[in-house]
């Protein structure tokens, strides 16, 4: 997540839970994503026709791109005089064109052609950072103005958001503006209602709990790129699929629920408004008769299922996509292929691991998409396994009662990479595994960035965490002043005493922590060695290789350029010093190149892949020359150029993503690393907020701490030593330790807003509620604690023997 002002949140594959999902063919219907259309007249060499006999305007002195550039850089020093400046010079120059455009159009234009546009988009966008400078100057009344003349005139403008990769809605956000002076959070918080949630009831349960599928039909060329079930018997399967699971169409139409629904008018609408309702039934009902193709529909279903906590009814959903219809794929909100073949595998493992109860077992399921580690769908290549799912018997039950079995036997050790108490072995059996000091280590990491309520790195008024002391009383803040109010009543009372984040941590079992080196952000290493001695938590410790343009010597709008040799040598430097700068400090676990470079933002990762990760092993190479005791990972969004990776970077020890992909843990994320690269892997950042409008505070936190669960056992399964899985997994780092204020909007102020949709319990990015632990009201920052239930959670699984 965004760990400073420009940190993309973009996710390769974010492709699960209440997200909105289009078909490559297609557009989603959702409301906010239907725009109306308007033929902009302009001729793309010289932009607004004018009318005949007139002069063709003279080109301006500077372009209105430039200008708001200007301004946001003015709007980041408080300079209001600047700001007014600029101000006016770009409605001097660009009003009369941009209200033209404004004219021009009946709604946001269309994907693709926004830049038409250019004019009306950075107007609005020049207006609203005025309007945020008299804001901060205590001029409400003229902030108040400056936002309704966008809304009344400049209403269709948008700005690009390169940490997101997406545009958003200046009036969208001058309405926010406005409404920050009648907002009370406890007004907010009234308005939370239970949600009574209704269940479907089938008219056909179908005759059996799963589905034995050769007894219905014909696999053929299993693992192969032909692959295909065959139906023998339609009307067999159908009778033991159920209602609503394919091929089963026609029990939809004979369930008098259905008619007694859409009677009621429950059905109104879209099928993606279903998405997030607590009306389950109407929801199965919608999606089960939706002009989706059926490896879309049947996974939407099967969310339904769950939410009802129909378990039987949701396996059977996401088995027959992996059967019918693994070849289907479908586009994110962020424009990336989504495979719901592979992601119904990952679901059915993930309801098999937290309902044993079941007493059931997948068996020999895969879905491997050949070439799908970029975003070009035409030339992926799926090879089908379908599997099985079967009953266990008793003697299975029986060791999973008494957890035997669980385990295999590594064998040697076959290949060793580093020479120091920090090492990677490799055994007879392929499994992965860190070894610190002679012992296994799995990584119980935490993204720690704590951040004082009201600062922001958009202002440039964000501290170093590791030196602010705004008690003046000579230590940390955060680190060493932290105390948990277990009330939450947002007062330190007599039996809540001031023990710092480290030793909060510590007991919650974490023993590493991930951070970066920046220019303004001094690695602490007095602080460093004494929250390892004191407490043994370790460092993962970071270098941006470019990414937001740091350490290359590049600008912000020129970018990193991973094929110039300045850019490249002052990024060799940069990692050269923080290498020799900490190589022998007992607190260090490993190294991390990047930052989810693959993303782009302010680089050109993202366009020359192939240049970026050939640079990323030579960087490697060097800090082994330095330091051949600590391992060395680079740092990838999701597995976007995986492929890349592995045919370049031989001399990195661990591919490590940031992964959001839903509760279910991280699906095919390890079998691919291994498979393409052969390499250990690790997960650096995933988690969810804490955060649901549907939700109520209590069910937040129970949704927020299922889904850490679920993707803390997904590593666990995954680790070395453990059957069921790849082996490869080093362990976690979760995202993040404490809700920071700034992310959305205003720093003041707990947003509950998100532009973003995200495979989360309530469906969107709420990026200020991601912490394990809350801020409370806000006015005892930095320094109080209120942990959610997720820091029991993993209070629980991590000083526990997983």
């Amino acid at each position: 997540m965004r760990q400073q002002k420009h940190k993309i949140i973009i996710l390769a594959f974010l492709f699960l839970t209440f997200s909105n999902f289009v078909l490559a063919e297609e557009k989603p219907e959702k409301k906010e994503d239907v725009i109306t259309r308007a033929t902009p007249k302009v001729n793309l060499d010289k932009g607004l026709q004018t009318p005949e006999g007139q002069d063709i305007p003279k080109e301006p002195e500077i372009s209105s791109q430039e200008l708001i550039k200007q301004l946001w850089e003015a709007n980041a020093k408080n300079d209001l005089a600047q700001v007014e400046e600029l101000t006016a010079k770009c409605l001097s120059i660009f009003d009369k064109t941009a209200r033209e455009q404004q004219a021009l159009l009946k709604g946001f234009p269309a994907r693709g052609e926004e830049s038409f546009y250019q004019e009306l988009n950075d107007t609005g966008g020049c207006l609203f950072v005025h309007a945020e400078e008299l804001r901060d100057f205590g001029k409400k009344d003229e902030a108040i103005k400056e936002c309704q003349n966008v809304i009344d005139n400049y209403g269709w403008s948008q700005q690009w958001d390169p940490s997101r990769g997406a545009w958003w809605s200046v009036a969208e956000k001058c309405s926010e503006l406005i409404a920050d002076y009648n907002y009370d959070e406890k007004t907010e918080e009234a308005k939370e209602v239970k949600q009574i949630i209704v269940k479907p009831v089938l008219y056909n349960y179908g005759k059996t709990q799963v589905v034995d599928y050769t007894k219905y039909g014909r696999f053929k060329d299993v693992g192969k790129p032909t692959y295909k079930y065959s139906i023998a018997d339609i009307e067999g399967l159908s009778a033991a699929a159920g209602e609503g699971i394919y091929p089963n169409t026609s029990d939809i139409y004979n369930n008098p629920r259905y008619k007694e629904v859409k009677a009621a008018g429950r059905l109104e609408g879209s099928q993606w408004d279903y998405v997030r309702t607590p009306d389950l039934e109407a929801a199965y009902f919608k999606w089960a008769t939706a002009p989706e193709p059926w490896g879309v529909k049947l996974f939407y279903m099967g969310l339904i299922f769950e939410k009802a906590q129909m378990w039987h009814e949701a396996l059977k959903a996401y088995h027959a996509i992996v059967v019918h219809f693994p070849k289907t794929i479908a586009w994110t909100y962020w424009q990336t292929p989504w495979y719901p073949a592979q992601a119904a595998i990952a679901k059915i493992r993930y309801l098999l691991r937290i309902h044993p109860e079941l007493n059931l077992q997948e068996k020999w399921m895969k879905v491997e998409v050949v070439n799908g580690f970029d975003n070009d769908s035409q030339n992926d290549i799926f090879i089908t396994y379908p599997g099985k799912i079967i009953k266990k018997n008793l003697i299975e039950i029986a060791k999973e009662k008494f957890n035997i079995g669980r385990k295999v036997f590594l064998g040697k050790v076959k290949r060793r990479l580093g020479e120091g108490k920090v090492r990677l072995v490799q055994y007879e059996n392929n499994h992965w595994q860190l070894i610190v000091d002679g012992k296994p280590y799995i990584v119980k990491g935490i993204t720690y960035a704590p951040t004082k309520i009201g600062e922001s790195p958009d202002k440039g008024t964000l501290k170093n965490w590791m030196d602010q002391d705004t008690n003046n009383n000579g230590k940390a803040d955060g680190p060493y002043d932290a105390w948990v109010d277990q009330n939450k009543n947002n007062i330190q009372d007599d039996n809540e005493p001031t023990v710092g984040d480290f030793k909060i941590m510590k007991d919650m079992g974490a023993n590493t922590i991930r951070v970066y080196e920046q220019p303004n952000f001094k690695i602490n290493k007095k602080l460093m060695n004494e929250m390892f001695a004191n407490y043994g938590i370790r460092v993962i410790l970071g270098n941006f290789l470019g990414k937001y343009a740091i350490g290359s010597g590049a600008s912000w709008s020129e970018g990193t350029d991973y094929d110039n040799p300045e850019h490249k040598k002052n990024m060799m430097e940069d990692v050269r010093k923080m290498v020799m700068d900490h190589k022998d400090e007992p607190y260090l676990l490993m190294w991390l190149l990047g930052n989810e470079n693959n993303y782009g933002v302010a680089s050109n990762a993202d366009k020359k892949p192939e240049s970026y990760f050939k640079f990323v092993n030579e960087v490697a190479q060097m800090i082994k020359t330095i330091d051949p005791n600590h391992p060395v990972a680079v740092n990838n969004g999701d597995t976007l150029y995986l492929d890349v990776f592995a045919r370049h970077c031989p001399d990195v020890d661990i591919f490590a993503g940031n992964i959001y992909r839903g509760d279910y843990g991280f699906g095919s994320f390890w079998e691919q690393v291994f498979g393409s690269s052969g390499k250990a892997a690790l997960v650096t950042e995933y988690g969810c907020p804490a955060f649901a409008k549907h939700l109520l505070p209590e069910e937040r936190e129970e949704a927020q701490a299922e889904y850490h669960r679920g993707n803390w056992l997904d590593i666990v399964d995954n680790s070395a030593g453990y059957k069921n899985g790849v082996g490869n997994a080093l362990g976690g780092v979760a995202f993040e330790w404490l809700d920071e204020w700034w992310k959305n909007y205003q720093p003041f102020r707990h947003d509950r807003k998100s532009d973003a949709i995200g495979p989360f319990p309530g469906g969107y990015y709420f990026e200020e509620w991601f912490g394990l632990i809350g801020q409370g009201n806000g006015q005892n920052s930095p320094f109080l604690r209120q942990p959610r239930k997720v820091f029991y959670t993993y209070k629980e699984l991590w000083n526990t023997d997983n």
